[in-house]
């Protein structure tokens, strides 16, 4: 039977016996998305075999302050009919909410919070209910060091000016610029079902639904006075993250990624962040060696799922 979870089962939801690091890291996960409103308990649905015993668990997930959930975490079940059953609740869940589309991702390797281990297992689960990679990406990380000094240097070769200065307009016409030629598989996709400027709208729009301050947020420009770079530093519900960094065709080739990484990473720790992300297609190689020269560490690779609804 799939159902919502009881009070006394959150924040908890499925344990698995004798894996304390694992159990402990869902129950605050969760706890941290119920006090966010990233989910409510209606949103955490459960299986339950014949016995009254937990075999599964997801959990719908959004934004805080929205109302529709985008995504779920957490999904965990222990034998394939189980898991199964779980998303198409999820799913059928999410479409009553209003929901268009759902998704999901997969980290490897297995690791807080949510410890997806069996990651092939997962992939054909989501497979077999109507889901499709719509990206293979690379997760990145930085450890802040306690001294902002022993961070990289701004590039000298560029002007950044930021959004609070120059408006949206700018941001709008180099997104545009920029993304009609991606090696993001999510973007590139974006780009050919709206058109550019629509794609830039939206990845504006989406990117500002993240805590950011808008002279946080800039355009660098180089020597030759041109729009060369973008930088989108913003703060999700966990951690902060570089939200978005793109080169304009023009000006790629220069190093410009890692000097637009190196900015956002200075904004945030200058915020108090001790710890970044960020992340990439594998297809955007450039990208990747810009967070390595920035001192980022790849510590995951990550499938992104998405099921239209």
């Amino acid at each position: 039977m799939i159902r919502a979870a009881g009070s006394d089962e959150l924040p908890a939801l499925l344990e698995y016996p004798g894996d304390t690091e694992r159990n402990a890291a869902t129950r605050a996960y969760l706890g941290q998305l119920l006090d966010t409103t990233c989910t409510r308990p209606a949103w955490c649905l459960v299986a339950e075999d014949d016995g009254g015993r937990l075999v599964g668990s997801v959990v719908l997930w959004t934004l805080p302050g929205h109302e529709v959930p985008y995504a779920f975490v957490l999904f965990e079940a222990q034998a394939q009919g189980v898991g199964a059953a779980l998303l198409e609740a999820a799913v059928a869940k999410a479409r009553e909410l209003g929901a268009d589309e759902l998704e999901h991702v997969i980290d490897s390797p297995a690791q807080a919070p949510q410890f997806q281990r069996e990651p092939e297992r997962r992939g054909e689960l989501l497979r077999g209910a109507g889901f499709r990679v719509v990206r293979d990406g690379r997760r990145f990380s930085l450890r802040v060091p306690g001294q902002p000094g022993r961070l990289p240097a701004d590039d000298a070769r560029l002007t950044f000016r930021s959004l609070a200065g120059l408006g949206r307009g700018p941001f709008l016409d180099l997104l545009e610029h920029l993304l009609a030629v991606t090696s993001d598989a999510r973007l590139a996709a974006d780009v050919e079902r709206y058109g550019a400027r629509r794609a830039a709208e939206q990845l504006l729009e989406e990117t500002a639904e993240l805590r950011h301050e808008p002279h946080w947020w800039e355009i660098g420009h180089d020597l030759d006075g041109t729009p060369a770079v973008i930088s989108l530093p913003t703060q999700n519900p966990s951690v902060p993250v570089i939200g978005f960094v793109g080169v304009a065709p023009a000006h790629r080739g220069k190093g410009y990624a890692t000097s637009a990484v190196i900015r956002g990473t200075r904004i945030l720790a200058a915020n108090g962040a001790t710890e970044i992300r960020g992340d990439c297609d594998a297809a955007n190689a450039a990208m990747a060696k810009a967070f390595t020269r920035a001192g980022y560490e790849n510590f995951a690779d990550r499938l992104e799922y998405s099921r239209a609804l």
